[in-house]
């Protein structure tokens, strides 16, 4: 062993991480980068060969704490935390997904081991500066939205204010609820080579990173717990807590105020976030479908009917807001949203028409805005910034444009922003006219290359020599986002953390969308750590408070139709496993049961209806039925239903425990991965295909489905949200079961021996009614299980009963007047087997087709029932305006 091996973790750690690039200032040392040499930077040498530490400078002081915390074996475990951070987040569903991968799969977040660490120093300059720009923003807004003395003045250009898309004469002279436009404001800095902070962007809008940094924090704490203890970092909840105070304080309802949080759905590239955000605030996730305006007033839709909202966490586009006035081509917002803003009836955060803040060029003027509304200087310095539109601006910065980053000034370009050292001499002469041609929808930036942290990047973990591992630190650009929320009326506190977003490789390109990835960020306090939590310490109240939990309509109907959809993949899976089985199976020769199967599987849409049936062509239909499991865009098949199940859970997800949402999100996956034996649903001969493959997916897929039903059945709390699911899955049974039975009559099916057996397996009910009935195979005993049997959960008496059980709680819960839903549904108080077993002059079972008929028209009818009158509320709309 050499005797001059680093005796430290940091000394270890300073002698194996390379420094940052030149003229980048390096997190890990706390100092400006000097010219690097070839490091050697492999974990796995530091136990096969002499380390020399002479020249590397020692890590800064909060580095070398953290590495500390590590001990001495700490370094070869880095790459089972690595390993387990990747896990974690691949369990709990953690994702970030981008509009161009919309037909791909969920991209997992990206999270960097090592948090990016602030002394109480940095910090405090942070907080200072970002405090001021809070004020500052929403002091321009006020102003711009009001007298409008700034464009009047020449202190901000009206072009650049009203020209901006993003400015909505709507709410010029409206004052928002509170009287605070920005209860958040999100400030994205970067650090020059002397470790001073800059400004690079602000974001006003619908600021994002709230809920991704407290995941971010939740799982790299976990992996860090001791240095995490020892570093005195500063924790999170109070200020979130304090956001929420400050948003009830505001709202017109006070304390009692109902607040949302409003999102633009699951197909969102942040979309965890909403649901993780609203889950941990404790507010209602809702879509723009959910609200609805009457008489300038905003309510939302649920089971109970509308419930009035005073609040209003928006995570979408201003744009979007309210289709009335804004985008008419957009179902993302609520129309007369904007109406009931201007009645002072809803605080929205951020309110409507900040947008114009976060262009680039807005910061060109905050320097002279700060001194004319606050009167001081920025405490914070912006990025020396330049808006081409205006001309002098423009000719002083062209000559400087190689030294510059050029960006869109306009959201509405959508052009990412070009470093003009990359660029070629005729490129920077393109541009240059370009410019010249258009200047206001282009600003220049001054470059600063941003500062560099460590990052762990994982080796194969096949070093040389014992316990080595192949891991390596290796320093990558990060840029730092803050928020600034609001506690009260014009008040703020700066959130002790953030996200940061670092570089995916040399470049210096830390968007998400591009590749990049996040960081903890960990701010140091000198003082005692906050331990407030978001639970109420009130010793007052009583030591358990029940409290319901609103379903919204869209809730209730996408859990409604996660529970049809889960039901119709059972069946159609257990109708194609029964279907392949008899085609190649001894019944093959009976021309009843595949009369019945070939009716089934093309109702049930496993079949196009141009195939010919398997009575005429048995192995063209066996062909057509297992080139159409997974091809959901031509047939509502096993993969159709399949899917259906993904988008409805996807709407949900925040009802949704991260198992069950799991098990859903991997069963898509592992059937559609499957190498589906044929694609040629008219089965022309063209593959050869594997009925045999077929029957082991669906064996496969039988068995996660119930283990989804488990979920449902165990995991959920029984609220009207799980009622509806459940009246889904029973609406679907009832339904498919009863027109099952019904056909089987019609094609003398259950009048067959092998038809009256896949009948009992159809129903799940084969070892059942052997046990019961033994050797008997005749209609008496057949309805008696599957049609009048109370104990039999397949039988249709049972399924009616329990639907009109659950429908009789819903409606006593949300006080529905009029008939009940129930009507539709046949009381079991009906049913009596003689009758059922009685035959007419022609042979037919006349009252037993009645009944059937009778359920599969009820189970139609209740859907069209439910969604009028909880989803839809469109009994109630027509009495209320949207206007006053």
């Amino acid at each position: 062993m050499p005797t001059d091996l680093p005796e430290s973790a940091a000394q270890l750690a300073a002698a194996l991480a390379p420094t940052a690039a030149a003229g980048h200032f390096d997190e890990l040392r706390g100092a400006a980068a000097p010219a690097r040499t070839a490091p050697t930077d492999r974990i796995a040498g530091a136990t096969s060969a002499p380390i020399s530490i002479a020249n590397n400078q020692g890590l800064s002081r909060p580095w070398a704490d953290f590495f500390e915390q590590l001990g001495p074996e700490g370094f070869p475990d880095l790459d089972r935390r690595m390993a387990s951070l990747q896990r974690q987040v691949r369990d709990n569903g953690i994702t970030y997904n981008v509009y161009a991968d919309a037909d791909g799969p969920q991209r997992p977040w990206s999270v960097d081991l090592f948090p990016l660490i602030l002394s109480q120093h940095d910090w405090a300059l942070i907080e200072r500066g970002v405090l001021q720009r809070a004020r500052l923003l929403d002091r321009v807004m006020a102003d711009v939205y009001g007298p409008q003395e700034l464009l009047r003045t020449g202190l901000l250009p009206s072009a650049l204010v009203q020209g901006h898309p993003g400015y909505l004469r709507p709410m010029h002279g409206v004052q928002p609820v509170g009287g605070t436009h920005l209860p958040i404001a999100a400030f994205d800095m970067a650090r020059d080579a002397q470790g001073s902070w800059w400004v690079v962007t602000q974001r006003t809008q619908a600021p994002s990173g709230l809920g991704y940094l407290l995941e971010n924090r939740l799982l790299i704490s976990r992996l860090f717990p001791e240095a995490f203890s020892q570093m005195h970092v500063q924790r999170l909840a109070a200020t979130y807590r304090a956001l929420l105070d400050g948003l009830r304080q505001m709202s017109p309802a006070g304390a009692d105020a109902r607040i949302v949080l409003l999102t633009p759905g699951p197909y969102n590239e942040t979309y965890f976030e909403h649901a993780y955000l609203a889950r941990y605030l404790g507010l209602t996730l809702v879509e723009g479908n959910d609200l609805t305006v009457r008489d300038a007033r905003l309510y939302l839709k649920t089971l109970h009917g509308l419930q009035p909202v005073h609040g209003i966490l928006k995570r979408l586009d201003d744009e979007f807001l309210d289709p009335l006035e804004l985008r008419s081509d957009s179902r993302l917002g609520v129309p007369g949203l904007l109406q009931a803003i201007r009645a002072g009836n809803v605080l929205v955060a951020n309110a409507p028409g900040s947008a114009f803040l976060e262009s680039s060029a807005l910061l060109g003027f905050m320097p002279a805005l700060s001194r004319h509304l606050l009167g001081e200087e920025l405490a914070l310095p912006s990025l020396p910034t330049w808006w081409c539109g205006e001309q002098a601006a423009q000719q002083a910065v062209l000559p400087q444009l190689l030294h510059s980053v050029i960006r869109p000034t306009w959201p509405n370009l959508q052009r990412p922003p070009v470093l003009g050292g990359m660029l070629s001499a005729q490129d920077l002469a393109e541009w240059a006219a370009r410019i010249q041609a258009q200047g206001d929808e282009y600003t220049l930036q001054a470059y600063q290359p941003l500062s560099q942290m460590p990052t762990w990047r994982p080796g194969s973990g096949d070093g040389p020599g014992p316990g080595a591992v192949g891991g390596h630190i290796a320093p990558r650009s990060v840029m730092l986002r803050v928020f600034a929320v609001c506690d009260g009326p014009q008040s703020w506190r700066v959130l002790p953390g953030g996200l940061a977003r670092i570089a995916n490789d040399d470049r210096e390109i830390t968007s998400m969308q591009r590749g990049g990835s996040s960081a903890d960020v960990w701010v140091q306090t000198g003082g005692p750590v906050d331990t407030t939590t978001l639970l109420a310490h009130n010793q007052a109240a009583p030591a358990v408070v029940h409290r319901s939990r609103q379903v919204t309509s869209r809730a209730a109907e996408n859990l409604f139709w996660l529970g049809r959809y889960t039901e119709r993949t059972e069946n159609t899976t257990r109708l194609a496993g029964i279907t392949l089985q008899r085609l190649n199976g001894e019944e093959q020769s009976s021309q009843p049961l595949l009369a019945w199967l070939s009716t089934l599987a093309v109702s049930q849409g496993l079949v196009l209806p141009s195939v010919p049936p398997a009575t005429q062509a048995r192995r063209v239909f066996e062909r057509s039925l297992v080139a159409g499991l997974a091809q959901p865009a031509q047939v509502t098949s096993v993969g159709y239903n399949l899917r259906g199940i993904v988008g409805a859970a996807s709407a949900v997800r925040d009802r949704l425990s991260q198992e069950h949402w799991h098990l859903i999100v991997s069963t898509e996956a592992e059937f559609f991965a499957q190498p589906h034996t044929g694609d040629d649903a008219h089965g022309d001969g063209d593959h050869d295909y594997s009925h045999l493959d077929a029957l082991r997916q669906l064996e496969a897929l039988s068995g996660r489905t119930a283990a989804m039903t488990g979920q449902q059945t165990d995991r959920m709390t029984r609220d009207d949200g799980w009622r509806l699911l459940s009246i889904g899955r029973h609406l679907e049974r009832l339904g498919f079961l009863a027109a099952a039975l019904h056909s089987g009559l019609q094609t003398g099916a259950v009048f067959d021996e092998s038809g009256f057996e896949a009948m009992l397996a159809l129903f799940d009910s084969t070892i059942t009614f052997h046990a019961q009935y033994q050797l008997r195979r005749d209609m008496p005993a057949l309805l008696d299980l599957l049609v009048i049997d109370r104990d039999n959960p397949r039988s249709l008496a049972w399924v009616a009963q329990t639907l009109r059980g659950r429908i009789a709680k819903i409606e006593a819960a949300a006080g529905t007047v009029g008939e009940s839903a129930n009507a539709g549904i046949p009381d079991v108080a009906e049913l009596s087997l003689p009758i059922l077993c009685t035959q007419d002059a022609d042979g037919r079972y006349a009252a037993l087709e009645d009944y059937l008929e009778r359920c599969v028209r009820g189970s139609l009818g209740l859907s069209d029932v439910l969604a009028t009158r909880y989803f839809a509320h469109s009994a109630d709309a027509v009495r209320h305006s949207v206007g006053v």
